[in-house]
């Protein structure tokens, strides 16, 4: 039995990542050939954001505010009008690592900050605060397979409730001790301007369907190390076929013994 396939039209990429501060440098990597040199993530200040929230936005908050305004800007949308579907493997580590600290010390009370940070959807909170957004929104998380389970999800919401749907798929890493349990090296995300029809601004359109065998990998030790380091960047193999403008079927990481299978087709 064949699965109809979910599709829809990429108008916007936002990115960011360990040594790539936005789409424009990861294009130029991904398609002219330059040379990735890892480095720290540089995150932009959260501008959008009321002073009192702006003081308590964590490394996350900025990620996802920086990665899904340039997706957005990208496309000339409204951000207050956009349906979101975040994605993340395990949001804010900065910030468990904190909460744990404090509960294993004699004085357990946490401050009201660190509480209202550490729940998987802060960031979408801070980010209909920044945009003023009332529009549906979905926080996922599904581990290592949790940039696969966004897509799905905003493909869904494009294809059901015909409407544009901003993807975000984020992570943090986590400091040491937690950090050698789960080895995130940097924060890095992505995000997708996702609608139900073409237009002038529309990039290149896909269709998902779910498939078996392994994801592309790339030949690239240092864009390889990328894409396995940072759940998110499990999408890599996807941009560097929308950066070069290359038609073609691309394996995605899912949820084992089933992967997705996307088939581009740029405007």
């Amino acid at each position: 039995m064949t699965s109809t396939p979910l599709a829809a039209w990429i108008e916007g990429i936002g990115f960011l990542a360990p040594g790539l501060a936005d789409w424009p440098a990861a294009r130029a990597v991904l398609r002219d050939g330059q040379r990735y040199s890892p480095a720290p993530s540089v995150l932009p200040p959260a501008a959008m954001l009321p002073p009192a929230e702006r003081r308590r936005a964590s490394r996350i908050v900025r990620l996802t505010l920086a990665i899904g305004l340039e997706a957005a800007a990208h496309a000339e949308a409204d951000v207050s009008t956009l349906a979101t579907v975040f994605a993340s493997s395990g949001a804010d580590g900065y910030n468990c690592h904190a909460l744990c600290e404090q509960l294993a010390t004699d004085d357990r009370q946490i401050s009201p900050t660190r509480f209202h940070n550490s729940v998987h959807n802060a960031a979408a909170g801070y980010w209909g605060i920044a945009t003023g957004s009332m529009a549906p929104c979905q926080v996922l998380c599904a581990f290592d397979a949790s940039f696969g389970a966004g897509l799905l999800d905003a493909l869904g919401q494009v294809v059901v409730d015909g409407q544009p749907t901003l993807l975000i798929a984020y992570d943090s890493e986590y400091p040491e001790p937690l950090h050698s349990k789960r080895r995130i090296s940097d924060c890095g995300g992505v995000a997708l301007l996702l609608t139900p029809a073409r237009t002038r601004r529309s990039l290149a359109q896909i269709a998902l369907t779910p498939t078996a065998g392994p994801a592309q990998a790339f030949a690239d030790a240092g864009l390889e190390g990328l894409r396995q380091d940072i759940p998110a960047m499990r999408s890599l193999p996807l941009l560097a076929n929308l950066a070069r403008g290359e038609p073609g079927q691309i394996r995605l990481d899912y949820l084992p013994p089933m992967q997705l299978n996307v088939a581009l087709e740029p405007c």
